[in-house]
């Protein structure tokens, strides 16, 4: 069945959650790429525990922490830099491919929406940078159920707010546990899987997996 609507997770989907670390990568030195990989695994690891122990902080409060976490793990690492890499969060790169991809999409008469545990302030300036705002129908947040994915909460945000079944809704993302959770709920989904990471929850398989989103122009 053709998808009637596109929803895409946002960090590590549509947004580049290392650009911030690479901006300053001069000034952190050979460590940086190291704080990057903490940082993002403790902002995933703050998320599920929040929701799992009902302790709901937004994202941005996670990411704070989390950028904190990764300075005392890497203490190479300048933390007079901290400011300048949050900055840098809110303006993350987009993946090349992403403009194309979603504007081709919206035009063939699809409904284009984001999922994310992003807060709508961290999602919309996001958007904002990367020139695609126009692009998207809909953007839903964790931030609206105060839950993280992979509650299903969260993924009934689109069900509830488009009136579908969740097998009309073609769901992309980069992480594989978000994808584990988005096909419980009932979502046909996509893998974008761009570092050729082995599978980790085999019993939840996705429909397709893609190195990147341009397999969706050529692939129903």
């Amino acid at each position: 069945m053709k998808p009637t609507a596109y929803v895409f997770d946002a960090y590590g989907t549509l947004f580049d959650v290392h650009s911030a670390v690479r901006r300053h990568a001069g000034d952190l030195g050979p460590q940086g790429q190291q704080l990057s990989q903490i940082w993002r695994t403790k902002q995933l690891e703050y998320s599920w525990i929040a929701s799992l122990s009902g302790s709901y902080r937004d994202l941005w409060e996670l990411t704070k922490d989390a950028l904190d976490y990764a300075f005392a793990k890497v203490p190479s690492a300048d933390p007079a830099l901290r400011n300048a890499l949050l900055d840098a969060y809110w303006q993350l790169d987009c993946y090349p491919e992403v403009p194309t991809v979603l504007k081709t999409l919206k035009d063939s008469g699809a409904r284009i929406a984001i999922l994310s545990n992003g807060s709508h302030d961290m999602l919309g300036a996001a958007i904002r940078s990367a020139a695609i705002e126009p692009l998207f129908d809909a953007v839903f947040s964790a931030d609206d159920v105060h839950c993280f994915k992979t509650d299903h909460r969260v993924y009934e945000l689109v069900t509830t707010h488009w009136r579908c079944y969740p097998e009309a809704v073609l769901f992309q993302s980069s992480n594989r546990w978000d994808i584990a959770g988005a096909t419980n709920f009932g979502f046909n989904t996509v893998w974008i899987n761009r570092t050729k990471e082995p599978d980790e929850y085999p019993q939840h398989p996705p429909r397709l997996i893609l190195p990147s989103l341009e397999g969706l122009l050529t692939t129903s």
